[in-house]
């Protein structure tokens, strides 16, 4: 590949790319701008918040091992398997993600240090415990889902999830991933919780610790890595590109789908 040809489509990439983004930032204001943060101003408020979350916490994770299991080897006997570079982002993201460290240094996915948030600030962890203590015995992730004495907006937003993850190709699986992030929650949420806790003694030191850390992880880590990882998978192919976006597009509906029914419930 001669020089100018690699420098004419590494620009052509860096527009697609553009486009890309530029299509979804109307939908990513909305989420940054939301109501729901200002309602966040009381310790119950909290509590509802995070009783909800939750669930797009843990789900959030079947996007990342999906990820895992389609762009690396998981399987016996290891031959290696599509990119070298995909291959490194997603098992540095999913290391990240899956074994991460808390305020304490101890290890533990970022899920099991949000259930911890929870405990601590006295949320109930309940349903979401029973639903994934369902599928870890054996039932069917639809079947666990369906039966789960959860609110439908909370299906909803799940049954996007897990259908993407579990049957979706894998550029789609990968910009749900992205674009579905924590980093959608503005530096106003945390500004809030910390006031909060100092007014009123809330104990919500694992929660702040929480989103500090999954927000500098997305923005400084995690999000280069998933962008650049697109854009191996789709290349210059516009129709990869169309359906990444698309998929980019409902994904950030869903959450602000999710945004508004958890405000409505405050």
């Amino acid at each position: 590949m001669s020089h100018l040809y690699k420098f004419v489509l590494e620009k052509l990439l860096m527009k697609t790319t553009a486009f890309f983004e530029d299509k979804l930032a109307p939908h990513k204001d909305k989420l940054l701008h939301h109501a729901l943060y200002h309602k966040l101003n009381s310790t119950e408020a909290i509590k509802t918040f995070m009783e909800y979350h939750v669930f797009a916490v843990w789900d959030f994770m079947s996007l990342v091992k999906a990820l895992q299991r389609k762009l690396t080897r998981t399987d016996l006997p290891w031959v290696p398997v599509g990119s070298p570079s995909t291959r490194r982002l997603i098992n540095e993201i999913v290391w990240g993600e899956e074994s991460d460290v808390d305020q304490f240094n101890q290890p533990g996915s970022h899920f099991e240090l949000y259930l911890k948030a929870m405990e601590e600030i006295g949320a109930n962890t309940a349903p979401i415990n029973a639903l994934v203590s369902a599928i870890q015995n054996g039932t069917p992730w639809r079947t666990a889902l369906h039966e789960a004495a959860i609110p439908n907006e909370i299906k909803s937003f799940l049954d996007f999830s897990l259908t993407t993850a579990t049957q979706a190709p894998v550029h789609v699986v990968a910009s749900v991933f992205t674009y579905g992030r924590e980093d959608l929650i503005p530096d106003l949420f945390i500004a809030i919780i910390k006031d909060m806790a100092k007014e009123k003694d809330t104990n919500c030191d694992t929660l702040i610790y929480y989103f500090e850390r999954h927000i500098e992880v997305d923005s400084e880590e995690h999000g280069p890595m998933a962008q650049q990882m697109i854009q191996e998978l789709c290349g210059n192919n516009t129709q990869l590109w169309e359906e990444a976006n698309d998929a980019a597009q409902e994904a950030l509906q869903k959450r602000l789908s999710l945004w508004d029914f958890i405000e409505s419930k405050i």
